[in-house]
């Protein structure tokens, strides 16, 4: 069994100075921590996988395809593979753990 703590994730992705850290890989999912400051540009692009994001924290729109939705703490968006979307309007520091299956770029 593994197990995570979210703060402890939130910190490592802190030090590692990157937007994204991968936590957890198997074949048939990933999973990792995105956090975009308040005011941030959201530089992703379509994955080719289906990818579901949870709202830790914060407050944003997402924009999937041409539908926008205010989102926060407890926030859920699937998004399928292959589909522009990004989160804009960051007004609060934003925090999502992002499950992609199957495994992010697997299908690359």
């Amino acid at each position: 069994m593994d197990t995570f703590d979210i703060s402890q994730l939130r910190s490592e992705r802190k030090r590692s100075e990157r937007l994204y850290l991968e936590f957890l890989r198997v074949q048939s999912l990933s999973m990792g921590v995105y956090e975009l400051p308040a005011g941030a540009t959201d530089p992703q692009k379509p994955h080719t996988e289906d990818e579901v994001y949870y709202v830790v924290r914060g407050r944003a729109i997402a924009q999937v395809g041409t539908e926008a939705s205010p989102v926060q703490a407890g926030s859920i968006i699937f998004v399928a593979a292959n589909i522009e979307h990004r989160f804009h309007t960051i007004t609060e520091d934003l925090s999502l753990l992002v499950f992609f299956a199957p495994a992010e770029e697997s299908l690359v």
